[in-house]
């Protein structure tokens, strides 16, 4: 198995009203990462086009250990924590470490390769295999359309709001129409 790290320096658009890094910051930092991670290996969005596929996330969660504030460094590792036989199921679990190596927060990511055309699934190229079987983590997860179907969440359908004849729409003071 082989470590890949991203370093970030958290910046003050990053961090929200409890002055540490937002919530939205993990996630943009998680997928910074996996691009970054992604054009190192020669699989950027160059190839990803050429190929024809895309990586997309079906699944994120994450737990928070410690905060991170603004100006400092923070690296975000990845590893491949489980994927299908043929790599078209992925799960990247990525860790966030201050620079003495303090472990602040973790994410997972489940998702699959789609081909761009027919906006289905796909098994990725040998190229994309080659390097994810270099990052898989000691105890990586054989993965299967199964795991996909056990995700947490499941969609559910409404009437449409607009539908209901639940909306009532206010008029701002400045927007009151005179007789």
């Amino acid at each position: 198995m082989s470590d890949y790290h991203y370093k970030f320096e958290v910046r003050w658009s990053d961090i929200d009203a409890n002055r540490h890094l937002a919530n939205s910051s993990y996630v943009m930092y998680c997928a910074q990462t996996r691009m970054a991670f992604m054009n190192t290996h020669k699989m950027g969005l160059k190839e990803l086009t050429r190929w024809g596929i895309g990586p997309v996330i079906l699944h994120e969660r994450y737990s928070f250990f410690k905060e991170i504030y603004a100006d400092q460094t923070v690296y975000v590792s990845l590893e491949i924590a489980g994927m299908s036989e043929d790599a078209s199921i992925y799960q990247f679990v990525h860790k966030f470490y201050m620079p003495d190596g303090t472990h602040c927060a973790t994410a997972e990511a489940t998702g699959v390769w789609i081909d761009t055309m027919l906006r289905k699934s796909t098994t990725p190229p040998e190229e994309v295999l080659e390097v994810m079987n270099e990052f898989k983590s000691e105890n990586v997860k054989v993965l299967t359309r199964q795991d996909l179907k056990d995700l947490p969440f499941k969609p559910e359908n409404v009437i449409p709001f607009h539908k209901r004849n639940t909306f009532i729409w206010k008029k701002d003071k400045d927007q009151q129409i005179e007789k």
